[in-house]
């Protein structure tokens, strides 16, 4: 029952996420609106990380397999794509490599900020 409660509250904040996109009128997805709820209602602690812990760390083991279905689509798309792959390949590469150096930048400042609490306290 706790896994059905945290899944609803998960796919309550996607929900939500998907009525800013039809009413906003910006180019963004509606999983980004969804990503920032939710990181708003953690900081603020309207939803509490206890809450949703066991099924996000559920989904994130079993992100692999989600993407599975993008990449038979890209396979199914091969006539339309075979002409520019190389751009897409590399559009790829490295829109992965700034994920990795900003994700790894902003674990650094978390960490070195969590560190300089420590001391301070």
């Amino acid at each position: 029952m706790k896994y059905l409660k945290q899944m609803g509250i998960i796919s309550c904040i996607a929900f939500l996420g998907e009525i800013m996109k039809a009413i906003l009128p910006l180019p963004v997805p509606a999983n980004i609106y969804g990503i920032l709820l939710m990181l708003g209602a953690l900081l603020s602690g309207v939803l509490k990380v206890d809450q949703v812990r066991e099924t996000s760390n559920f989904l994130i083991e079993i992100m692999p397999i989600l993407f599975v279905p993008v990449s038979v689509g890209l396979m199914d798309s091969w006539e339309i794509l075979k002409g520019s792959w190389i751009q897409y390949f590399v559009i790829a590469m490295v829109s992965t490599m700034v994920v990795m150096v900003v994700s790894g930048k902003v674990t650094q400042f978390v960490i070195q900020r969590k560190k300089g609490d420590r001391e301070d306290a």
